[in-house]
């Protein structure tokens, strides 16, 4: 897995060695010059933190109550926010501002623990990938089926039996899914993240508004500072089942630190990746 002995990294090579160094359309690596700014990083990360992940914390609040559910917010913002600062330090090594670049989270862990450690972290990264993206297409699928059932109601009318198929959704997500990842240089597409931005933004501002809209009618939901009553709203077991697919919910909320090396090789900012990843 690691490099053999006595034979030297490519990428551990600067461009004058190369002989490249005369170029201004690569970087200090030998490949192509990256053209993210701090508007561009700033986007992946709103898209990767404001995500799909947003949708489900009002309910797993619902559950865990108000004394629980913002504690665990804060917990999982706070380790978010310890190993995107590490992860942002590795992303050279061994000098973090011009050192050799990692270009991926196992790349970092290899350069800084060794080999050993970079098998055990890979798997869990990979398992955690895994995880996470079973995660969007339940979301996917979910949301697919609520945008199906409103319609039909506004066809019909709310008396209508309106269903909506999760599995029939999840393979229409990941077909398409399959369908972009086979299109060439799909990562140089640095539009769609500031789409995506905006909108995680727009559908986050919309939810806050018809709570606010729904309070200010009103209309108050019933709220309690440990979540659902056990007993009365659900029974014991379906009490700690909720629980912790709330704190589930909340731990996809903030899969950011996954995707933030890769985010990083895509600065080009002369403070340096490591501020810009930072700011």
């Amino acid at each position: 897995m690691g490099m053999e002995k006595g034979k030297a990294d490519p990428a551990a090579f600067s461009i004058a060695e190369a002989g490249f160094g005369d170029r201004t359309d690569i970087d200090d690596d030998g490949r192509e010059r990256r053209t993210g700014t701090l508007v561009t990083a700033s986007a992946h990360i709103i898209t990767a933190v404001i995500g799909s992940g947003v949708l489900s914390l009002a309910w797993a609040i619902a559950q865990l109550g108000w004394v629980i559910g913002p504690a665990v917010l804060v917990a999982f913002s706070v380790i978010t926010w310890f190993c995107s600062s590490l992860l942002a330090d590795c992303y050279r090594s061994p000098d973090p501002v011009h050192g050799k670049r990692n270009y991926t989270y196992g790349q970092a862990v290899r350069a800084n623990l060794g080999v050993s450690k970079y098998r055990l972290c890979s798997l869990a990264q990979y398992v955690n990938l895994v995880g996470v993206t079973i995660g969007y297409t339940i979301t996917t699928a979910i949301s697919m089926g609520a945008i199906g059932r409103s319609n039909c109601f506004h066809r019909n009318g709310h008396n209508a039996a309106c269903e909506a198929s999760n599995t029939t959704n999840m393979i229409i997500f990941a077909a398409i899914q399959i369908l972009l990842s086979q299109l060439p240089n799909f990562h140089k597409i640095w539009w769609l993240s500031i789409v995506a931005a905006v909108m995680s933004l727009a559908y986050s501002s919309i939810g806050l508004g018809l709570s606010i809209a729904k309070i200010a009618g009103g209309v108050h939901a019933k709220t309690t500072l440990t979540g659902v009553t056990v007993g009365v709203d659900v029974s014991g077991r379906e009490k700690i089942w909720r629980t912790f697919q709330s704190l589930g919910d909340i731990a996809f909320a903030y899969s950011y630190s996954n995707v933030l090396i890769e985010i990083q090789s895509t600065s080009f900012e002369k403070r340096g990746e490591k501020m810009t990843q930072k700011m």
